[in-house]
């Protein structure tokens, strides 16, 4: 009993060591990932959270082969990359989304109906802050949020505790993967974006052949009624289309784990 009593006391500084750089990898979700960084979560719940997690994964994570529980630089940094590569990854799907209701307010003549959004601390359109609840529905009904917490669990096995290490390659593929909120956007809003322009030749059209329509009178609210009957079509391959996105995220935020 006594030997391990003092192997548990020796041991104790290695736990906490452990235990920190663990908490400088959870961090990351707190501050960027989807659900996990909502301002509508207070801040002490986030803190009770990764201190449990904290908690919970320290003495398991100690014994993981090649884990180096030891407070350095090459620790911390590597420890706040991999945070910050599964934090920022993923908030790549809440910017494709805001983005695309950037160009739907422009089809529903919305450009200039803007809210403050408390989580970016900007304003934002109304339709992209509409797609960003969306979007947090999607992921808390589809589990998506556990999914996120077991393969951050996983990452320890994969880089252990202060062997994680990021290279110049890491950012470059964060810069390729933020191109593609662009590509994104413009899927999601593309059948609004063609019906509102079908609308508009046609209305166009029309004008030219009868002079005496008031073609500004009538375009904009039949494109606005158009776009808003084709987005509630649209609306239901969007859940599917923000689970593929956000586990394509995921997957990818997970390759780019580099052991020293």
């Amino acid at each position: 009993m006594n030997h391990e009593l003092n192997g548990l006391i020796e041991s104790w500084p290695q736990y906490l060591t452990a235990a920190v750089l663990v908490m400088v990898r959870l961090s990351g979700l707190m501050v960027f990932a989807p659900v996990f960084s909502s301002s509508a979560i207070a801040p002490r719940i986030k803190v009770g959270f990764v201190v449990a997690m904290t908690f919970l994964l320290a003495p398991a994570i100690t014994a993981i082969p090649g884990a180096r529980a030891v407070l350095d630089t090459q620790a911390i940094l590597g420890e706040l990359g991999v945070g910050l590569v599964f934090g920022l990854s993923l908030m790549l799907l809440n910017e494709a989304l805001t983005f695309a209701g950037t160009l739907l307010g422009l089809q529903f003549s919305f450009s200039l109906v803007n809210l403050f959004d408390p989580n970016s601390m900007i304003e934002t359109a109304v339709l992209g802050q509409m797609l960003s609840w969306l979007g947090v529905l999607v992921i808390i009904g589809s589990g998506l949020h556990r999914s996120l917490l077991a393969v951050m669990v996983h990452s320890f096995s994969v880089a252990p505790v202060g062997q994680a290490v990021m290279e110049a390659k890491t950012g470059a593929a964060l810069a390729m993967m933020a191109g593609g909120i662009f590509l994104a956007g413009v899927q999601l809003a593309a059948p609004v974006m063609a019906a509102a322009l079908a609308v508009e030749v046609t209305v166009a059209l029309v004008a030219r052949l009868s002079p005496q329509l008031p073609a500004m009178v009538v375009s904009i609210p039949l494109k606005t009624v158009v776009s808003y009957v084709v987005l509630i079509g649209s609306l239901a391959v969007w859940p599917g289309w923000i689970e593929r996105h956000f586990t394509a995220l995921l997957d990818a935020a997970a390759k780019m784990l580099v052991r020293a």
